[in-house]
Protein backbone atom coordinates (compact mmCIF):
# COMPACT_ATOMS: atom_id res chain seq x y z
CA UNK A 1 0.00 0.00 0.00
CA UNK A 2 1.45 3.56 -0.76
CA UNK A 3 1.20 5.15 2.25
CA UNK A 4 1.82 8.75 0.72
CA UNK A 5 2.41 11.45 -1.96
CA UNK A 6 4.82 14.06 -1.99
CA UNK A 7 3.62 17.63 -2.70
CA UNK A 8 5.87 20.50 -3.86
CA UNK A 9 8.32 22.48 -1.66
CA UNK A 10 6.59 25.64 -0.61
CA UNK A 11 7.42 28.29 1.71
CA UNK A 12 7.16 27.88 5.98
CA UNK A 13 3.81 28.63 6.93
CA UNK A 14 5.08 29.96 10.65
CA UNK A 15 7.61 32.35 8.84
CA UNK A 16 5.58 35.16 10.38
CA UNK A 17 4.21 36.26 14.13
CA UNK A 18 1.22 34.08 15.00
CA UNK A 19 -1.83 33.95 17.14
CA UNK A 20 -3.56 31.08 17.93
CA UNK A 21 -6.90 30.79 19.59
CA UNK A 22 -7.50 27.74 22.46
CA UNK A 23 -10.65 26.40 22.03
CA UNK A 24 -12.63 23.88 24.82
CA UNK A 25 -11.02 20.75 23.09
CA UNK A 26 -7.53 21.55 23.89
CA UNK A 27 -8.39 23.44 27.50
CA UNK A 28 -5.74 21.38 30.00
CA UNK A 29 -3.10 20.73 27.29
CA UNK A 30 0.10 21.03 28.60
CA UNK A 31 1.87 24.29 25.95
CA UNK A 32 4.55 22.21 24.76
CA UNK A 33 2.29 19.44 23.64
CA UNK A 34 -0.14 22.17 22.02
CA UNK A 35 2.54 23.33 19.74
CA UNK A 36 4.19 20.49 19.03
CA UNK A 37 0.49 19.13 17.60
CA UNK A 38 -0.08 22.80 16.06
CA UNK A 39 4.15 23.72 14.61
CA UNK A 40 3.56 20.42 12.41
CA UNK A 41 7.41 19.96 11.11
CA UNK A 42 8.96 21.88 13.49
CA UNK A 43 11.82 20.09 15.18
CA UNK A 44 10.69 19.67 19.08
CA UNK A 45 14.22 21.09 19.87
CA UNK A 46 12.98 24.07 18.44
CA UNK A 47 9.90 24.54 20.10
CA UNK A 48 11.47 24.36 23.37
CA UNK A 49 14.24 26.86 22.57
CA UNK A 50 11.32 28.64 21.80
CA UNK A 51 9.81 28.49 24.79
CA UNK A 52 13.07 28.92 26.74
CA UNK A 53 13.35 32.60 24.96
CA UNK A 54 10.08 33.67 25.79
CA UNK A 55 9.29 33.76 22.08
CA UNK A 56 5.90 32.18 23.21
CA UNK A 57 3.43 33.77 25.32
CA UNK A 58 -0.03 33.41 26.61
CA UNK A 59 -2.41 36.68 26.25
CA UNK A 60 0.77 38.80 26.66
CA UNK A 61 2.44 36.58 29.46
CA UNK A 62 5.69 34.78 29.75
CA UNK A 63 4.95 30.99 30.06
CA UNK A 64 6.51 27.80 30.19
CA UNK A 65 6.60 24.69 28.99
CA UNK A 66 4.20 22.86 31.37
CA UNK A 67 1.64 25.29 31.59
CA UNK A 68 -1.58 24.02 30.88
CA UNK A 69 -3.45 26.25 28.57
CA UNK A 70 -7.14 27.11 29.28
CA UNK A 71 -10.16 27.73 26.47
CA UNK A 72 -10.16 31.49 25.33
CA UNK A 73 -6.47 31.91 25.66
CA UNK A 74 -4.67 33.83 22.74
CA UNK A 75 -1.20 32.43 22.11
CA UNK A 76 1.42 34.11 20.09
CA UNK A 77 4.63 32.47 18.72
CA UNK A 78 7.29 34.94 17.17
CA UNK A 79 8.35 34.15 13.50
CA UNK A 80 10.02 30.03 13.27
CA UNK A 81 12.88 29.86 10.48
CA UNK A 82 13.58 26.49 9.82
CA UNK A 83 14.81 24.32 6.75
CA UNK A 84 12.12 23.63 4.31
CA UNK A 85 11.69 19.53 3.14
CA UNK A 86 8.55 20.68 1.21
CA UNK A 87 4.83 20.16 2.40
CA UNK A 88 4.67 17.03 4.72
CA UNK A 89 3.14 14.04 2.84
CA UNK A 90 -0.63 13.79 2.22
CA UNK A 91 -1.97 10.26 1.93
CA UNK A 92 -2.09 8.67 -1.46
CA UNK A 93 -5.69 7.61 -3.05
CA UNK A 94 -5.23 3.85 -2.32
CA UNK A 95 -4.81 4.21 1.58
CA UNK A 96 -7.53 7.38 1.25
CA UNK A 97 -9.95 4.72 -0.08
CA UNK A 98 -8.93 2.12 2.65
CA UNK A 99 -9.28 4.34 5.55
CA UNK A 100 -13.08 5.98 4.26
CA UNK A 101 -13.96 2.14 3.87
CA UNK A 102 -12.29 0.66 7.07
CA UNK A 103 -14.20 2.46 9.62
CA UNK A 104 -15.57 0.16 12.32
CA UNK A 105 -16.89 2.93 14.67
CA UNK A 106 -17.70 6.65 14.61
CA UNK A 107 -19.52 9.48 16.31
CA UNK A 108 -19.16 12.86 17.59
CA UNK A 109 -15.96 12.22 20.30
CA UNK A 110 -14.89 8.30 18.88
CA UNK A 111 -13.33 7.24 15.70
CA UNK A 112 -11.93 3.82 15.07
CA UNK A 113 -10.97 2.02 12.42
CA UNK A 114 -8.91 -1.15 11.08
CA UNK A 115 -5.29 -0.27 10.72
CA UNK A 116 -3.99 -2.03 7.59
CA UNK A 117 -0.76 -3.66 8.59
CA UNK A 118 2.48 -2.12 7.42
CA UNK A 119 1.02 1.18 7.95
CA UNK A 120 2.54 2.96 11.76
CA UNK A 121 0.22 4.46 13.92
CA UNK A 122 2.35 8.04 13.47
CA UNK A 123 5.42 9.30 11.12
CA UNK A 124 8.59 9.09 12.64
CA UNK A 125 12.22 7.41 12.16
CA UNK A 126 12.18 7.68 8.63
CA UNK A 127 7.88 7.15 8.32
CA UNK A 128 6.80 10.04 6.74
CA UNK A 129 3.13 9.51 7.24
CA UNK A 130 1.21 7.10 9.87
CA UNK A 131 -2.43 6.38 10.31
CA UNK A 132 -2.99 9.41 12.53
CA UNK A 133 -1.28 12.11 10.01
CA UNK A 134 -3.32 10.38 7.34
CA UNK A 135 -6.50 10.95 8.75
CA UNK A 136 -5.95 14.52 10.12
CA UNK A 137 -4.75 15.64 5.88
CA UNK A 138 -8.43 13.97 5.56
CA UNK A 139 -10.40 15.21 7.90
CA UNK A 140 -8.66 18.81 7.97
CA UNK A 141 -11.37 20.52 9.72
CA UNK A 142 -11.20 18.47 12.59
CA UNK A 143 -10.18 20.56 15.32
CA UNK A 144 -9.04 17.53 17.86
CA UNK A 145 -7.79 14.33 16.52
CA UNK A 146 -5.58 12.20 18.68
CA UNK A 147 -4.85 8.56 19.43
CA UNK A 148 -5.94 7.09 22.25
CA UNK A 149 -3.68 3.97 21.93
CA UNK A 150 -0.85 2.34 19.94
CA UNK A 151 -0.35 -0.75 17.53
CA UNK A 152 3.01 -2.18 16.10
CA UNK A 153 3.70 -1.08 12.37
CA UNK A 154 3.26 -4.93 11.47
CA UNK A 155 -0.15 -5.35 13.63
CA UNK A 156 -3.13 -4.76 11.67
CA UNK A 157 -6.51 -4.17 12.98
CA UNK A 158 -8.93 -2.06 16.15
CA UNK A 159 -7.15 1.88 16.66
CA UNK A 160 -8.70 4.32 18.21
CA UNK A 161 -8.78 7.87 18.02
CA UNK A 162 -10.57 10.43 20.07
CA UNK A 163 -11.98 13.34 18.65
CA UNK A 164 -12.26 15.11 21.96
CA UNK A 165 -9.75 16.07 24.34
CA UNK A 166 -12.34 14.56 27.50
CA UNK A 167 -12.50 11.31 25.38
CA UNK A 168 -9.14 11.10 25.06
CA UNK A 169 -8.58 11.94 28.73
CA UNK A 170 -11.33 9.28 30.10
CA UNK A 171 -10.18 6.20 27.59
CA UNK A 172 -6.54 6.22 28.66
CA UNK A 173 -7.62 6.21 32.32
CA UNK A 174 -9.97 3.38 31.24
CA UNK A 175 -6.84 1.30 29.86
CA UNK A 176 -4.56 2.32 32.97
CA UNK A 177 -7.81 1.01 34.79
CA UNK A 178 -7.68 -2.40 32.75
CA UNK A 179 -11.29 -1.69 31.98
CA UNK A 180 -11.26 -1.81 28.50
CA UNK A 181 -11.33 -5.49 26.69
CA UNK A 182 -8.37 -5.62 24.25
CA UNK A 183 -8.76 -8.78 22.32
CA UNK A 184 -6.06 -10.26 19.54
CA UNK A 185 -5.94 -13.26 17.36
CA UNK A 186 -1.92 -14.64 17.10
CA UNK A 187 -0.71 -17.79 15.31
CA UNK A 188 1.72 -19.14 17.13
CA UNK A 189 4.69 -21.65 16.88
CA UNK A 190 3.87 -25.32 17.86
CA UNK A 191 1.32 -26.58 20.38
CA UNK A 192 0.25 -24.35 22.50
CA UNK A 193 -0.42 -26.13 26.06
CA UNK A 194 -4.09 -26.77 27.59
CA UNK A 195 -3.19 -25.37 31.15
CA UNK A 196 -1.28 -22.24 30.14
CA UNK A 197 -3.54 -19.40 30.27
CA UNK A 198 -1.90 -16.40 31.48
CA UNK A 199 1.94 -15.15 31.59
CA UNK A 200 2.81 -12.97 33.76
CA UNK A 201 5.97 -12.34 33.37
CA UNK A 202 7.61 -8.00 33.69
CA UNK A 203 9.47 -6.70 30.42
CA UNK A 204 11.71 -3.85 30.39
CA UNK A 205 12.66 -1.92 27.11
CA UNK A 206 16.34 -1.57 25.86
CA UNK A 207 18.16 0.26 23.27
CA UNK A 208 20.87 -2.01 20.60
CA UNK A 209 23.57 -0.05 19.46
CA UNK A 210 22.05 0.70 16.01
CA UNK A 211 18.80 2.49 17.70
CA UNK A 212 16.39 -0.53 17.53
CA UNK A 213 14.36 -1.32 20.34
CA UNK A 214 14.14 -4.82 22.01
CA UNK A 215 12.07 -5.61 24.84
CA UNK A 216 12.73 -8.57 26.69
CA UNK A 217 11.38 -10.34 29.72
CA UNK A 218 13.14 -8.97 33.28
CA UNK A 219 12.66 -8.85 36.39
CA UNK A 220 13.30 -4.76 36.26
CA UNK A 221 11.05 -4.31 34.29
CA UNK A 222 7.67 -3.26 34.60
CA UNK A 223 4.88 -5.94 35.29
CA UNK A 224 2.75 -7.26 32.41
CA UNK A 225 0.21 -9.61 32.46
CA UNK A 226 -1.13 -11.46 28.93
CA UNK A 227 -4.26 -13.88 28.89
CA UNK A 228 -4.47 -16.72 26.04
CA UNK A 229 -6.99 -18.66 24.99
CA UNK A 230 -7.31 -21.71 22.37
CA UNK A 231 -9.11 -20.81 19.23
CA UNK A 232 -7.72 -23.71 16.73
CA UNK A 233 -5.44 -25.85 16.75
CA UNK A 234 -3.26 -26.88 13.53
CA UNK A 235 -0.29 -29.63 13.34
CA UNK A 236 2.60 -27.16 13.88
CA UNK A 237 0.50 -23.83 15.27
CA UNK A 238 -1.76 -22.72 17.26
CA UNK A 239 -4.39 -19.98 16.97
CA UNK A 240 -4.80 -17.82 20.18
CA UNK A 241 -7.49 -15.47 21.41
CA UNK A 242 -4.96 -12.95 23.27
CA UNK A 243 -6.40 -10.49 26.17
CA UNK A 244 -3.85 -7.65 27.62
CA UNK A 245 -4.27 -7.00 31.30
CA UNK A 246 -1.53 -4.53 30.72
CA UNK A 247 -0.33 -2.23 27.51
CA UNK A 248 3.40 -2.47 27.37
CA UNK A 249 5.42 -2.51 24.05
CA UNK A 250 5.61 -5.95 21.67
CA UNK A 251 3.61 -7.56 24.79
CA UNK A 252 2.04 -10.27 23.18
CA UNK A 253 5.32 -10.80 21.22
CA UNK A 254 7.85 -11.23 23.74
CA UNK A 255 5.51 -13.20 26.31
CA UNK A 256 4.64 -15.66 23.15
CA UNK A 257 8.67 -15.41 22.84
CA UNK A 258 9.83 -15.84 26.47
CA UNK A 259 6.90 -18.75 26.51
CA UNK A 260 9.10 -20.78 23.51
CA UNK A 261 6.41 -20.17 20.92
CA UNK A 262 6.84 -16.46 18.95
CA UNK A 263 4.00 -15.38 16.75
CA UNK A 264 4.08 -16.47 13.16
CA UNK A 265 5.27 -13.82 11.07
CA UNK A 266 7.59 -11.75 13.49
CA UNK A 267 10.81 -10.62 12.10
CA UNK A 268 11.60 -9.27 15.45
CA UNK A 269 11.03 -11.85 18.01
CA UNK A 270 10.00 -14.62 15.79
CA UNK A 271 11.58 -18.20 14.79
CA UNK A 272 13.70 -17.70 11.18
CA UNK A 273 12.89 -21.35 10.31
CA UNK A 274 9.19 -21.49 11.37
CA UNK A 275 8.58 -17.94 9.30
CA UNK A 276 10.13 -19.52 6.25
CA UNK A 277 7.65 -22.71 6.73
CA UNK A 278 5.35 -20.34 6.68
CA UNK A 279 5.89 -18.75 3.37
CA UNK A 280 4.71 -21.28 1.52
CA UNK A 281 1.46 -20.82 3.27
CA UNK A 282 1.30 -17.56 1.66
CA UNK A 283 2.16 -15.46 5.16
CA UNK A 284 3.82 -12.93 4.14
CA UNK A 285 3.99 -10.47 6.92
CA UNK A 286 3.32 -10.79 11.38
CA UNK A 287 -0.15 -13.10 12.07
CA UNK A 288 -1.20 -10.84 15.19
CA UNK A 289 -4.53 -8.91 14.63
CA UNK A 290 -5.95 -6.39 17.43
CA UNK A 291 -9.73 -8.16 16.65
CA UNK A 292 -12.04 -6.79 18.93
CA UNK A 293 -12.33 -3.95 21.77
CA UNK A 294 -15.38 -3.60 24.52
CA UNK A 295 -15.62 -0.65 26.96
CA UNK A 296 -18.04 1.92 28.25
CA UNK A 297 -18.38 5.39 25.60
CA UNK A 298 -17.08 8.31 28.29
CA UNK A 299 -19.64 10.42 26.88
CA UNK A 300 -22.92 8.53 26.63
CA UNK A 301 -21.79 5.57 28.95
CA UNK A 302 -23.34 2.88 26.98
CA UNK A 303 -20.74 -0.17 25.64
CA UNK A 304 -19.26 -0.57 22.26
CA UNK A 305 -18.48 -3.31 21.26
CA UNK A 306 -16.35 -3.44 17.61
CA UNK A 307 -14.85 -6.27 15.71
CA UNK A 308 -12.82 -5.65 13.41
CA UNK A 309 -12.34 -8.99 10.61
CA UNK A 310 -9.55 -11.09 10.49
CA UNK A 311 -7.83 -9.11 6.85
CA UNK A 312 -8.03 -11.34 3.53
CA UNK A 313 -4.72 -11.21 3.58
CA UNK A 314 -4.37 -13.70 6.55
CA UNK A 315 -7.72 -15.99 6.37
CA UNK A 316 -5.58 -18.54 3.30
CA UNK A 317 -3.26 -19.27 5.60
CA UNK A 318 -5.80 -20.78 8.54
CA UNK A 319 -7.14 -22.28 5.28
CA UNK A 320 -3.53 -23.38 4.02
CA UNK A 321 -2.55 -24.83 7.88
Amino acid sequence: MSESESKPESQSPFDKVSFVDVGPEHAGQRLDNFLIRHLKGVPKSRIYNLLRKGEVRINKGRVKPDTRVKDGDIIRIAPIRVAQRGDPAVPGQQLRRYLAENILFEDEGLLIINKPAGLAVHGGSGISLGAIEALRAERPDARFLELVHRLDRDTSGCLMLAKKRSVLLELQQAMQRNQIDKRYLALVKGQWPKGKSTINAPLLKNQVSSGERIVRVDVEGKASVTHFKISQRFKEATLLEVTLETGRTHQIRVHCQFSGQPVAGDPKYGDTHFNESLKDSGLKRMFLHASNLRFRHPLSGDWVDVEAPLPKDLQPILKNL
